[in-house]
């Protein structure tokens, strides 16, 4: 993963990262299919609380509960969120869009989908 000092400007290219991370939607949140995503972190921040970089996720659902907020600009495919209450909005290429920490719901992959995203979380702090 790419870190930098905290003064540093940093050129986010995709596929110039370490070598990508490749997994499956845990079972307990899985809805449909048995999507492989794939992510690529561009960049971390040293207190890794701030990440970016790009996903990419084959058709499936899943449930979701964000700690974290996200932006992200889907670069190609068609995903659809969906929160608890059961409003679905719908998200293809050159879209952009905000998760707000706290959101419930699911992410259906309609089309493969691959996505920038820029993450920030964060940290937990220590109880009294």
């Amino acid at each position: 993963m790419f870190s930098s000092h905290e003064s540093c400007v940093v050129r986010l290219q995709q596929g110039q990262s370490q070598e990508p991370q490749v997994y499956y939607v845990s079972e307990h949140k899985l809805i449909a299919g048995n999507p492989k995503q794939t992510i690529w972190i561009e960049y971390e921040s040293a207190d890794r609380e701030f990440c970016a970089g790009v996903w990419a996720s084959e058709v499936g659902e899943w449930k979701v509960h964000y700690t974290e907020q996200e932006y992200c600009c889907i670069l190609e495919g068609i995903s659809v969120l969906t929160d608890e209450n059961g409003n679905a909005q719908e998200f293809s290429a050159n879209m952009e869009f905000i998760v707000p920490r706290g959101f419930v719901g699911t992410w259906r992959v309609v089309e493969p989908t691959r996505k920038r995203f820029v993450i920030h979380e964060k940290a937990a702090t220590p109880s009294p």
